[in-house]
């Protein structure tokens, strides 16, 4: 990603830190949104800030990013699209690409993130199911970006009580259709499968309790772009809840999305992808965290999001 942006700075990042409020905004690690300001390559309403200083909504923000040429020393791939982000002898934290599944299931012959680590040769040894060695948490086939699992059964116990216990930070970025009515957000309703169809989910009375938290980081031309986190992690949660406010994910036709808005923006799947992943190591009890960017999928779709006007429905 490269070239001028203008930026205005929503509601939901006021108060926050320049360089935390530029890293969300687009999808870059702090680390990189900081070097873009020490070099002077951002501006508020005119002026160079510092990066300490804080956000206020409604400003704009200027940012020029300079075109990198690839680093020599990047997170190795062990699969097309799949990149190793940590590995100890304990877990991996992996980026997953969008149509990997986790683990083998029934009805899924395609590629899993087991079978690419054991390919790479990094092994799992823990009991329970063979085909879900090591998985503590899921993501969909559809969806992209950060996963952790556990190479021993120590760690993969302790992983477990964590996510059980809602210990793990779990941040997604995701692009909604239209533009929810309060720009921060709590959504705690119970989801359960569908009673028309067993491969879908949806809120009701008699569902497991389910709690989205999402705030805006840039309104687009007819969607929105959110950081969401996840308190719990039901089976398609933030697709479902985001549904049910009748603002369904871009690319989600599932759940009630618009499909001719993807195909306008090149997207053949829902715009969600799984972005800041922190813990507590299992091992060490150091507090560890990572962080992922937009695949090219969706980069390209948001930069279309962007700059685009034409019609963006609200799906639901």
């Amino acid at each position: 990603m490269s070239g001028s942006r203008m930026l205005m700075v929503p509601d939901g990042l006021a108060g926050e830190r320049i360089d935390t409020g530029l890293s969300r905004l687009l999808g870059l690690s702090r680390t990189r949104a900081a070097e873009l300001i020490d070099a002077g390559l951002v501006e508020v309403e005119g002026r160079a800030p510092s990066r300490s200083q804080r956000l206020e909504g409604g400003t704009l923000l200027s940012v020029e990013i300079p075109e990198e040429k690839p680093a020599v020393a990047v997170r190795p791939r062990i699969a097309e699209g799949m990149a190793l982000v940590h590995q100890d002898e304990d877990l991996v934290v992996i980026d997953k690409p969008v149509g990997v599944a986790a683990h083998p299931s029934a009805g899924w012959s395609g590629p899993t993130v087991l079978g690419h680590l054991a390919a790479a040769g990094v092994s799992i040894s823990t009991s329970g199911d063979p085909e879900r060695q090591g998985i503590v948490s899921r993501l969909d086939v559809g969806t992209s970006g950060l996963m952790v699992v556990a190479r021993t059964e120590r760690a993969y116990t302790r992983l477990k009580d964590a996510f059980r216990a809602r210990e793990v930070g779990k941040i997604y970025h995701a692009i909604c259709q239209g533009t929810p009515e309060q720009s921060v957000g709590t959504i705690a309703a119970a989801i359960g499968r569908s009673p028309q169809h067993d491969y879908k989910f949806a809120v009701r009375s008699d569902g497991k309790p389910s709690v989205t938290h999402y705030e805006t980081l840039q309104d687009l031309h007819g969607a929105t772009l959110l950081r969401v986190k996840l308190e719990t992690g039901r089976t398609h949660q933030i697709r479902v809840h985001l549904s049910a406010l009748h603002h369904p994910l871009v690319g989600d036709p599932l759940y009630g999305s618009d499909p001719t808005v993807a195909a306008r923006v090149g997207l053949d799947r829902q715009w969600l992808h799984a972005m800041e992943l922190s813990f507590v190591h299992p091992v060490s009890g150091e507090p560890v965290s990572f962080t992922s960017t937009y695949p090219d999928d969706l980069a390209a779709a948001l930069e279309a999001l962007r700059t685009s006007p034409g019609r963006t429905g609200v799906g639901g």
